[in-house]
């Protein structure tokens, strides 16, 4: 892995990730494939969607397609039709989402599958030996999430299971992938230095600030983010798990923040919710019954160029999958748009007035 930073405009910076399957120009938004395939998307139209990375998960393909890739000596990126570079999550989330379900200790986790009940060990040790089967382009360590809200105790011993996993993680990375830390420490300051200079210590090729968008207020959430995102290496790429509105990805630009990921754009999309310039449009609202207008006039997207506002209603109340395909279509064109346009404005000096005029559109007016 190589990263290069072209520009920088205040703490925002504009730069090249050169990856195994290709390069990334960031700041980069991921397109969520969790089991290897962006819902109800095929390659075709994330290509046309002009996305440059996707992002899946190895706690759902670990107990079958990452077994089928190592037996079969191919890649995930061979099996799922993607040619281009791919990061994949170590199932560290699923510890948080699945609290219910899971017993923790510090040699890993014990699942008991939502799906069928089998019981499933994920330790840091498997997360990364599945990553590499994979043939992940960057590789994330395995961690705990820590809940909200949640004591500084409580939030101390998260943070410094997270730690021992971490060094766990960086051991057992037998390949030459690019392996990410992730640091954790909940909403306290003080937790999360300690996490940043241990994982500083052990020399990962990036570094993650994730324990968010857990339920925090956005305030807390956007303080943590200023504070700690200038104080991530210069010189690895930064990367801002799970926040995905537009708002908040352009304040993390401006906090010097180079990849983001979110399911916002295709489960929104699903739901009717659709992003454009002048801010969200709800398919589902009356108003749009006879509305033959597109859902953004200057968008050039497969959806906006063939379909009307009126017909997506139409679709979307009829049930038809058809609507949620071509909704998830205009959403992840209009994030990767988005993450192209703040580049360039980066690079050409404009980032203040691009970042107001996002806030404005997006932001919920009090």
């Amino acid at each position: 892995m190589k990263f290069r930073i072209k520009k920088k405009c205040h703490n925002a910076r504009s730069g090249l990730l050169e990856l195994q399957h290709g390069s990334v120009r960031t700041p980069v938004f991921m397109t969520i494939g969790t089991y290897g395939a962006v819902r109800g998307l095929c390659k075709n139209d994330l290509e046309n969607c002009k996305t440059e990375m996707m992002l899946c998960n190895a706690y759902h393909l670990m107990n079958n397609v990452a077994n089928i890739c190592f037996d079969q000596s191919i890649s995930l990126h061979e099996y799922i039709s993607w040619d281009k570079p791919i990061l994949t999550d170590s199932g560290g989330y699923q510890v948080f989402s699945l609290s219910s379900l899971t017993k923790i200790s510090e040699e890993g986790v014990t699942f008991k599958s939502p799906q069928n009940g089998d019981t499933i060990f994920l330790s840091p040790e498997k997360a990364i030996d599945v990553q590499i089967k994979l043939g992940s382009d960057i590789m994330m360590i395995f961690d705990e999430c820590a809940k909200y809200p949640l004591s500084w105790e409580l939030t101390r011993t998260s943070m410094e299971l997270s730690l021992h996993w971490a060094r766990l993680s960086k051991n057992s990375n037998y390949s030459s992938n690019p392996l990410f830390g992730i640091v954790q420490g909940g909403m306290y300051d003080d937790l999360r230095e300690i996490s940043l200079n241990e994982l500083l210590n052990l020399n990962f090729d990036g570094y993650a600030l994730g324990g968010l968008s857990v339920g925090e207020p956005n305030e807390l959430r956007e303080d943590i983010v200023t504070n700690f995102a200038p104080k991530l290496p210069f010189d690895k790429p930064r990367y801002l798990m799970g926040v995905g509105k537009p708002q908040d990805i352009i304040r993390a630009v401006n906090s010097g923040i180079d990849m983001f990921d979110c399911v916002i754009p295709t489960r929104n999309g699903r739901n009717g919710q659709l992003f454009t310039n002048n801010g969200t449009v709800n398919i589902r609202n009356k108003k749009y019954e006879n509305d033959l207008e597109p859902i953004d006039s200057g968008c050039p997207c497969f959806t906006c160029k063939n379909y009307s506002k009126s017909m997506l209603r139409h679709l979307d109340k009829c049930n038809d999958a058809l609507a949620a395909r071509l909704m998830s279509i205009h959403n992840v064109y209009f994030y990767q748009d988005l993450m192209s346009r703040i580049r360039a404005s980066i690079e050409n000096d404009s980032l203040d007035a691009l970042s107001k005029d996002i806030i404005e559109a997006f932001e919920e007016k009090k």
